[in-house]
């Protein structure tokens, strides 16, 4: 199934030119992208084993928590799918219609031999489709990596995608606090993130929320739902 309609004619000048921009100047997009790729490129089954390790329970057990009740008809878009291993384990769970992007094209490559969705190249900042494309839009573990000045730009870009149902795993603080990558600033942050969405968007309703501490640490993950308050006749 090809990608929903492209937004084009509604996009702004400038919109589209900061978006570009991100697209050369992001270190996600380049060589540093590229070595993190490479560090992190493990299967599904390893994923499972990661998370079985981190936490006690699979990464394919706590998606089926969250998208039980869901049709696996929906049509679904990862932001910053990497590599495709969260796309491949919907695949694996009933999904058909899947749909990504990604800032890095080396990532998109390998993704695009693993997945078996409709990817193309996009920065974060801008999704190119139209309002309400997707049934579900969803993030694992890149909203930490979006800088809080541009934050809510990306926080906008998904609620104005999804058609129903932003679905989120991404590291927990209560506080906004930045996390020293690789010995670099300006790359990780911890927040809030359901209480950022909520608080912005009125018509959002969390449907189911777990925070995930690691078993070596004190360290907290999240994975939340949440639903847009379907408009009556």
């Amino acid at each position: 199934m090809p990608f929903p309609a492209i937004d084009s004619k509604k996009v702004k000048r400038e919109r589209r030119v900061t978006t570009l921009q991100n697209m050369v100047d992001s270190p996600w997009a380049g060589e540093f992208g590229r070595s993190y790729v490479v560090r992190n490129s493990i299967n599904v089954k390893e994923l499972d084993s990661l998370y079985q390790k981190n936490f006690g329970i699979s990464r394919s057990d706590l998606n089926e928590e969250f998208l039980s009740g869901l049709d696996r008809s929906m049509s679904v878009l990862e932001v910053g799918c990497n590599i495709g291993l969260q796309l491949e384990l919907l695949k694996k769970a009933g999904y058909q219609y899947l749909y990504g992007f990604d800032i890095s094209s080396f990532a998109l490559n390998l993704s695009l031999a693993r997945s078996h969705a409709n990817l193309l190249r996009s920065s974060a900042l801008y999704f190119p489709f139209t309002k309400d494309s997707f049934d579900v839009v969803f993030s694992s573990g890149v909203l930490i990596h979006i800088s809080p000045k541009d934050l809510n730009r990306t926080l906008d870009e998904i609620y104005r995608c999804s058609r129903r149902y932003i679905w989120c795993y991404e590291y927990f603080s209560e506080k906004e606090t930045e996390v020293e990558y690789r010995g670099k600033g300006g790359l990780l942050w911890k927040s809030n993130y359901i209480k950022l969405f909520t608080d912005r968007f009125s018509d959002l309703s969390i449907i189911r929320s777990k925070r995930l501490r690691y078993i070596t640490n004190d360290n907290v993950d999240i994975m939340f739902m949440l639903e847009k308050r379907i408009p009556k006749d």
